[in-house]
């Protein structure tokens, strides 16, 4: 973690969620942002932009899938990392809320410990390495440029969320290697137990549709994982 202090925005109306999640936050070493609504969410967005959000869905004037579309059709914010934090329990509506373009699903109830893990390792998905400063160039049609959170297919810029754009770069580090859904896994979330495999999926299928044509660049090798053709 860096020594900067990174802020996180909570957008939930119901307030013992919110002092919950800001105490624990704060004990780890986060700046909190709270709001019971989406309304002061965006009004607080037009001065400063948080360092992650964690999103409820069932907001009083707006449904939390339609904040994260907003957020993500933006130039100015689709990169910011977004946790959908629920009582929407059923593996669907998982599904839904990574389709919707959120980098990771808690649901209430929820373990405060493990919602603090999930925002670390979502942010160090967005923080670039050393190894990051190198540009990767897959057949001459594909750049990825790590330091700068950029990917160029034929020189079309792709939106990618910070999750999506972790995929493809580790499964282009891979050098054609297969990869299981367990190691991404490890690799994103550092090990943690607790994000179910198919999330991996789901991410994939939004790289490929983005992608488009080259969509095909990564293959899916049947009850194992995934790994990257230079010639899909």
């Amino acid at each position: 973690m860096d020594s900067v202090r990174k802020t996180v925005s909570v957008v939930d109306d119901e307030h013992d969620i919110l002092d919950l999640v800001s105490l624990h936050l704060e004990r780890a070493g986060f700046s909190t942002k709270c709001f019971s609504n989406a309304a002061e969410f965006f009004d607080s967005i037009k001065e400063t932009m948080p360092d992650l959000l964690i999103l409820d869905l069932m907001l009083p004037d707006m449904h939390g899938t339609e904040v994260c579309r907003r957020l993500k059709s933006s130039d100015r914010t689709s990169l910011l990392p977004v946790i959908i934090l629920t009582a929407m329990v059923d593996e669907p509506d998982r599904i839904t809320g990574l389709e919707m373009g959120a980098d990771d699903y808690v649901t209430k109830p929820f373990s405060p410990r493990e919602l603090v893990a999930r925002v670390r390792a979502v942010l160090r998905r967005t923080s670039p390495s050393e190894k990051d400063r190198t540009v990767i160039d897959i057949g001459g049609r594909i750049i990825i440029e790590p330091e700068r959170f950029s990917i160029k297919v034929d020189g079309r810029q792709l939106d990618l969320t910070p999750t999506e754009f972790r995929i493809i770069q580790i499964l282009a580090e891979a050098k054609g290697r297969i990869l299981s859904r367990e190691r991404l896994l490890e690799i994103l979330w550092h090990g943690e137990k607790f994000v179910f495999e198919r999330t991996i999926d789901v991410h994939v299928r939004h790289i490929r549709q983005k992608l488009g044509d080259s969509g095909s660049i990564i293959r899916s090798i049947h009850g194992i994982g995934y790994k990257l053709e230079e010639s899909g």
